[in-house]
């Protein structure tokens, strides 16, 4: 038996009225999709328990049938898997965006999309100017980078997701709990650092937002994950262009597979994630592929770009994985975004998000479309890690 687990990054949302009252889902050309939820079940499932942030993290730990309440400690600790980093008793981990505030206000969250050049060159300055603050910094991808704080012990903050208040005033949002004082000093002094820095005077020169500021969030401790092989008895391999879902398959026992021009980002490379999928299921009996676009669609606010990455990932990547399937004696495939990312908010949100599956061996026939509107009309799942043990037809041990 071949499993094969999709996951579009914040591919659900809501009716729009740019799109007709319809939603990205409903709108999209997603024949594969459709077709996966046609010919087996699809449903509601709910992937962000009461009390937790929506986000990729929890959302996906929930997909693969981790608890959140057990095995989430902070989305920077699954991000510092990935990077291998080792991390002393008396540190926290803290995710740290590169942004772009404008009159007080948070203007972008990417520093408008960052390369990677320019974000190893800030990274690299940072850690050398503020390593007498404790600090450390470790470039991840683009915006997205990790920061070491020593002596950290006793930090218990609440730090608010920077993606989540698009425009927002941020004087409203900033770091809260004990350790917050010394949290606003770092992210004061980085905004000094990098006030001036020769990478920002270009990229303002060449017309691109600049890195104003850095922004902690996503604090914890080292995350340990029982092994997936283990809890479900399966060896997998994970494709993606983004650390925290590479920290998540690493920290489960998974082989990480390499695309070039993998992005993280609405320019990655679709065909070539689909290729390598194919590829992969040779040599492993689970296969995960996730893809970012739609959930950055999603923060730009652009319905139809939200579209056109639906419509890549139906075409590139569930059509041909599909077709590999289907010329194999056994396998299921399971389509399931991890939480909605509303075009209208451009923020994650913690309502329920579809998910439906098929396969040779099931005799499931729901005849209904990948959509929010007939996964509406189904039964929902909650809580969400009841899914991976019903897709896979075994249970997780404990």
């Amino acid at each position: 038996m071949k499993y094969v687990i999709l996951l579009p990054d914040g591919a659900t949302d809501e009716p729009l009225a740019a799109l007709g009252g319809k939603t990205p889902l409903e709108v999209a050309r997603i024949p594969h999709m459709d077709w996966i939820a046609a010919h087996g079940k699809l449903g509601e499932i709910v992937t962000v328990p009461p009390g937790f942030t929506p986000a990729t993290d929890v959302a996906t730990l929930s997909l693969f049938g981790y608890d959140p309440h057990r095995y989430y400690t902070g989305r920077a600790p699954l991000e510092a898997i990935a990077q291998r980093l080792t991390v002393r008793p008396d540190q926290l981990i803290f995710r740290c965006n590169f942004v772009t505030l404008e009159e007080g206000r948070m203007r972008d969250f990417t520093a408008g999309h960052i390369s990677q050049p320019d974000a190893d060159a800030l990274c690299a300055a940072l850690d050398g100017a503020l390593a007498g603050l404790g600090c450390s910094f470790k470039s991840g991808v683009s915006y997205r980078n990790l920061m070491l704080c020593a002596d950290a012990a006793e930090m218990k903050l609440r730090c608010m997701p920077p993606h989540d208040i698009p425009g927002e005033p941020v004087d409203r949002h900033w770091p809260k709990g004990e350790g917050a004082e010394r949290t606003m000093e770092i992210m004061r002094r980085a905004a000094e650092l990098l006030a001036d820095h020769p990478v920002n005077r270009r990229r303002v020169a060449e017309g691109h937002l600049p890195a104003t500021n850095i922004w902690l969030w996503g604090q914890g401790r080292p995350t340990v994950l029982d092994s997936f092989e283990s809890r479900f008895g399966l060896r997998g391999a994970v494709i993606t262009g983004v650390d925290i879902i590479r920290g998540m398959g690493l920290g489960m026992g998974m082989e990480l597979i390499a695309v070039p021009g993998a992005t993280g980002y609405i320019d990655t490379n679709f065909a070539g994630k689909g290729e390598a999928a194919i590829r992969a299921l040779d040599r492993y009996d689970v296969v995960v592929v996730h893809v970012e676009a739609a959930d950055e669609a999603g923060h730009l606010g652009d319905a139809e770009e939200k579209v056109r990455a639906l419509e890549r990932i139906d075409l590139d990547i569930v059509g041909p994985l599909l077709e590999a399937l289907r010329a194999r004696p056994a396998w299921r495939v399971l389509c399931a975004p991890d939480h909605p990312t509303p075009v209208s908010t451009k923020a994650h949100s913690a309502a329920p998000t579809l998910y439906a599956y098929a396969g040779s061996d099931l005799a499931l026939r729901s005849g209904l479309a990948f959509h929010e509107r007939d996964a509406a009309r189904t039964a929902r799942l909650d809580p969400g890690i009841a899914l991976m043990p019903e897709f896979l037809g075994r249970p997780a041990r404990a």
